[in-house]
């Protein structure tokens, strides 16, 4: 199995008539990288994996792999393979020569041919299974062998469109660990497309967060998660509590912000606003739901609420608070189950306490649910 190669847009932009599904996108992925775009629908990430595959070419800028220029170069001249969301196995061939049709496309012989099926479906997990019909296999069992009939092709690049999309839950979850040591084996460059915050930060190295044909942020899960560069990424992936409101006092990678509704308000500065916020700048803070905590201590501080318990919801591992803050601002706070009976009532006063370095303050701009 050759290595992967590095992949690079730069400034692609994509148009189809007035419409612009991508501007100026620049990303550099590395060779032997797990590779995510992340968005909801419409944003331009199945757009930006169909111009590295192939099938449509940039209006502007370029797809480079390995350092070539990919234009002119058609799907069947490139260095990569492609697994749909419908996985597209043939239905009437067994799983061996699903995953060996681009050797027999080549003329290699059966003999060779079922050699290298028994060594992919090794790979796979699926030893023995050859024989079988796609009918006779699970969900699962036809996404490795997708994922086995692209690698046979032996590409430098998978491009993988929202495999996980059709399988329940459950499967999903485990998929992700499954196509994760796959491409640890491998070691090819994955680029994965998928709307699921959960898949992205799962499985991969590198995350691309995209909004309307704009790529937001590029970093690993942890600091997409935690150190959001605008409002959007931070409202898109994972929840969040927003507090609007002007910036009040800048203080190192602290500041306060007087919000609208709930007082005065300290938090980290997220990175990307570091010596960009200024007094008086309209801003945002955002604090996770499972960064609020009951305070022991409820004196006035510039990182405590009170708000009103207006129900909770138990899902088994958290407990989650929903609360009414001043002047009716919505709050949510997930508290971990660790066997207790929750005492929270309607109408409860609660004072909420948070570690400012687990909140983020940025300039106010475009939440994901506006």
């Amino acid at each position: 199995m050759s290595k992967g190669v590095g992949v690079d847009l730069e400034d692609v932009c994509i148009r189809f008539g007035d419409f612009v599904a991508v501007r100026e996108a620049n990303v550099s992925i590395k060779g032997g990288e797990f590779f995510s775009f992340l968005g909801p629908s419409g944003c331009g990430k199945t757009t930006i994996l169909r111009a590295v595959s192939g099938f449509l070419e940039p209006s502007e800028g370029r797809v480079m792999i390995g350092g070539k220029d990919m234009a002119g170069f058609g799907p069947n001249k490139r260095p990569t393979a492609l697994i749909f969301q419908n996985l597209a196995l043939f239905p009437l061939m067994k799983v061996w020569e699903n995953i060996t049709f681009s050797l027999e496309v080549q003329g290699v012989g059966k003999a060779a041919r079922r050699k290298r099926a028994d060594e992919l479906l090794e790979m796979i997990a699926l030893t023995g299974q050859g024989d079988k019909l796609p009918s006779e296999l699970s969900g699962g069992q036809k996404q490795r062998v997708a994922i086995a009939r692209a690698l046979c092709a032996e590409p430098d690049v998978l491009l993988l469109d929202e495999p996980l999309s059709a399988l329940d839950l459950k499967l999903r979850q485990h998929m992700r660990t499954e196509l994760r040591e796959i491409q640890k084996r491998v070691g090819i460059t994955f680029i994965y497309i998928t709307h699921d915050q959960g898949e992205a930060l799962t499985m991969s190295d590198n995350v691309a967060v995209m909004r309307a044909g704009i790529v937001d942020q590029i970093s690993d899960g942890h600091s997409i998660y935690n150190d959001p560069a605008t409002p959007f990424v931070a409202s898109f992936v994972g929840e969040n509590n927003v507090f609007r409101g002007k910036v009040k006092s800048i203080n190192g990678d602290h500041a306060v912000i007087d919000t609208n509704r709930s007082g005065d308000l300290v938090a980290r500065i997220a990175t990307s606003a570091k010596g960009s916020l200024n007094i008086g700048d309209p801003a945002m803070m955002f604090l996770r739901p499972e960064a609020c905590k009951i305070a022991t201590d409820t004196s006035a501080a510039q990182n405590r609420l009170t708000a009103k318990v207006l129900h909770e919801e138990f899902e088994g591992q958290i407990y989650n608070v929903f609360l009414e803050g001043a002047q009716g601002k919505e709050i949510k706070m997930s508290l971990v189950n660790v066997g207790q009976e929750r005492q929270s009532k309607h109408s409860n006063e609660l004072t909420l306490e948070y570690n400012p370095d687990q909140a983020v303050i940025l300039p106010a701009g475009e939440l994901a649910s506006e």
